[in-house]
């Protein structure tokens, strides 16, 4: 049971690392080199778009299987580095789950309420201010905490 948390754990937080590498390193960049009413709807089609089971699962599950995985390994009877396991879990809760929750959420939600057509074109200019930079800044935290928590249980699996 513990190596199979253990590995779910890897999986789950590894794949998280690649959906937010990806918007880091392709997404972002590539839709940010668009016009504003163009980034702003392509942002909130993406937004909308990406909330699905598929997603929710795959959000949920390193949130579960990193704590659950550590707990497993706690004391003298635990296989893997419970200290690693518990830093990795702490990582990946503030740095990829707090920081979605808190940061890049509210934003989407401001986005996604609202309605395009209905702004005027220095009103795009101005959601995208309010937008774009901050979600960029809480996006590659999330990066870097995944990929932190991912190279971590990595680690705790090489210490075994």
């Amino acid at each position: 049971m513990k190596s199979i948390s253990v590995v779910l754990a890897l999986f789950s937080t590894g794949l998280m690392a690649g959906i937010f590498f990806t918007w880091t390193n392709a997404v972002k960049p590539g839709i940010g080199q668009l016009d504003d009413y163009i980034y702003l709807s392509s942002l909130q089609s993406m937004n909308r778009e990406i909330l699905n089971p598929m997603f929710y699962f795959a959000f949920i599950l390193p949130i579960v299987s990193l704590p659950v995985s550590a707990a497993l390994n706690y004391g003298s009877h635990g296989t893997y580095d419970f200290k690693i396991l518990l830093l990795a879990t702490a990582i990946y809760w503030i740095g990829a789950f707090l920081v979605t929750i808190l940061g890049n959420i509210p934003l989407n939600e401001m986005l996604d309420a609202v309605d395009l057509e209905e702004l005027k074109t220095e009103d795009w200019s101005v959601m995208r201010k309010k937008i774009e930079d901050k979600w960029n800044r809480y996006n590659l935290i999330r990066t870097l905490a995944s990929i932190a928590s991912f190279a971590l249980i990595i680690w705790s699996l090489l210490r075994k």
